[in-house]
């Protein structure tokens, strides 16, 4: 299957990219053994993509940049496909296949994990409609979504997500994210907006030794008094290595720069479904820097093995 789609040259190293994507992923070539078969799933994933790093509408991005773009070549296109079109291709892809897709794009060697929310406006509202509401007094507060992002810290890769538009405590949206990690043997670090000892036994469970200050106690209380639980005491003292915790902030500020000032969707699953687009976009342009700057800076990686030692005689 991969080789129906492979060229003998690439052409740029997005495509490179997108080939080596689907091919790992292991999608058939088409969901549908019978009926209309005119673009393929790689043809239809990598068009997603694109019109998510256009940051355009979908009439505008296959208007002015699909339409005339050497991508018609790259891809094989016998035709360009309608607006409606790429609209159902992105209700086709649910969650399952787009974390499928993204667990491709992880690195090979994780050490340091790190945890952290943030926040997303949901739709742009026109100025004029904003002026009109303001003047009637009924303007309703802007549909807002939270999004809680685990990254690899030294590749600045996003290993795993959660895109919520009701509140929901961070802990408990920690502990779903750290059920599906696979990767063992890591160290994690968030805030303290983290600091459950029922994450931390989860955390263990499931391969990650996490650290997160402990919360409402100053260090006279501390002195006083331990809290409550067995990891929630280890994490008393900050490790060397928690000040790497900014680099996961530097990765929301990134994806609110570059790619998501807002999400379009309307319906919730909608928005969580665009957010993993521009998760895995995220990513493909992370594995290009990545691959391009041979010199990476390693973190600590003495202190951040020895903490592990530590913690796992206690």
């Amino acid at each position: 299957m991969y080789q129906q789609i492979i060229p003998s040259k690439f052409n740029n190293q997005m495509e490179e990219q997108l080939i080596k994507l689907f091919h790992e992923s292991d999608l058939p070539l088409h969901f549908n053994k019978t009926g209309n078969k005119e673009f393929t799933n790689y043809q239809k994933i990598s068009i997603i993509i694109l019109f998510y790093q256009s940051e355009k509408s979908i009439r505008a991005f296959i208007d002015d940049n699909l339409k005339y773009s050497k991508w018609i070549s790259y891809l094989g296109l016998k035709k360009i496909p309608k607006k409606s079109t790429l609209h159902d291709w992105l209700k086709i892809f649910n969650m399952k296949i787009i974390r499928k897709i993204c667990k491709v794009l992880l690195p090979t060697e994780i050490k340091l994990t790190s945890i952290d929310g943030t926040g997303f406006d949901s739709w742009q509202r026109s100025r004029h409609y904003e002026k009109r509401a303001e003047e009637i007094g009924r303007l309703p507060q802007m549909p807002y979504a939270k999004a809680d992002i685990f990254i690899d810290v030294k590749t600045q890769i996003i290993l795993d997500f959660s895109l919520i538009t009701h509140r929901v405590h961070d802990v408990k949206i920690a502990e779903k994210i750290f059920k599906r990690n696979t990767i063992k043997n890591i160290l994690g670090v968030g805030d303290g907006a983290y600091d459950s000892e029922n994450l931390h036994e989860i955390a263990r469970a499931n391969g990650i030794i996490f650290y997160a200050p402990v919360r409402k106690m100053n260090k006279k209380a501390l002195r006083k008094k331990k809290p409550k639980g067995k990891y929630r005491r280890q994490c008393v003292e900050k490790p060397d290595f928690y000040g790497m915790r900014w680099i996961n902030e530097t990765v929301n500020s990134v994806l609110k720069r570059t790619q998501i000032h807002f999400l379009r969707s309307k319906k919730s699953f909608m928005k969580q479904r665009e957010f993993g687009w521009n998760v895995i976009l995220y990513n493909i342009k992370r594995k290009i820097k990545v691959s391009k700057d041979k010199e990476i800076q390693t973190f600590i990686f003495v202190k951040i093995e020895i903490y592990s030692i530590r913690t796992e005689q206690r």
